[in-house]
């Protein structure tokens, strides 16, 4: 490295070191760990996670570091050329012509999801939703998917702090019956939300696992009330929905992005 001017600042050197540290073999990562890996003492490390935790660009169980979305923002222009919304944007709109009904992925951050693309085919809610737009996980197909691959702990935290607030009559406000309900989400692979989010609104979600078979966001069909019954929801968009997150998937796993990992 060539010699550095005056206007070098190391701390910031040191803090992009840390969030380097992190890779897609190693997303997450003990305070050790990073310490080894930057060069930095253990208090110095510390002090870097935790600053870089209040900002929001990551999480702790509290024995392990991971990075979370936010990251994304540093870098977003470059990112965005082999990003997750990249790769999933063909796909999705494949999906949306096959079943003239919107569709969109997203990944969580904290107790909310984000969205990261969309191919909208008709305005079918009150407020309008674009890449970036946030709604609570626990009242989402996509947010319930995301839900259901967390750890037991990471569950446990979210149900805790969770505040699980009727958005319409139907909204699931029960911590148990959430639970119950995103175990059965698990074992069956998706997750169907029957206007809990906005009156009038089904949609169904599935998963999408990175190489090492971890979900890493989640993809959704979206359509009114009026014209897709449940079970139609059940039939005519549940598979075309779990062939557009397998041929996602796939994309993922061939260009090994480590972008399109989300962190719970």
């Amino acid at each position: 490295m060539g010699e550095r001017g005056e206007h070098f600042v190391q701390s910031l050197e040191r803090g992009l070191a840390v969030i380097r540290a992190f890779s897609p073999e190693e997303p997450e990562l003990t305070l050790s760990d990073v310490a080894r890996r930057t060069g930095l003492t253990r208090a110095a490390a510390r002090r870097f996670l935790l600053t870089l935790g209040d900002l929001g660009y990551v999480r702790s169980d509290g024995k392990r570091f991971a990075l979370t979305p936010r990251v994304l923002e540093l870098g977003y222009a470059y990112l965005s050329s082999l990003s997750l919304p990249e790769i999933a944007e063909p796909h999705l709109e494949r999906l949306a012509a096959e079943v003239r009904e919107s569709s969109s992925v997203s990944v969580l951050d904290g107790d909310e999801i984000v969205y990261v693309g969309r191919v909208p085919t008709s305005r079918i809610m009150r407020v309008s939703i674009n890449v970036g737009t946030r709604f609570p996980a626990y009242a989402t197909s996509m947010g319930r998917v995301l839900l259901a691959a967390l750890t037991e702990a990471e569950l446990d935290a979210y149900l805790a702090r969770a505040e699980l607030e009727p958005l319409t009559a139907r909204t699931l406000t029960d911590a148990g019956a959430l639970r119950a309900e995103l175990d059965r989400i698990r074992a069956q692979g998706w997750a169907l939300v029957d206007q809990e989010l906005e009156e009038g609104l089904r949609s169904v979600a599935a998963p999408v696992r990175g190489r090492e078979g971890t979900v890493v966001a989640a993809v959704n069909v979206s359509a009114h009330a009026s014209r897709a019954s449940r079970e139609a929801v059940r039939k005519t968009l549940l598979p075309p929905l779990l062939a557009t997150a397998a041929r996602i998937e796939s994309d993922l796993k061939d260009v090994g992005t480590p972008q399109a990992r989300a962190y719970h």
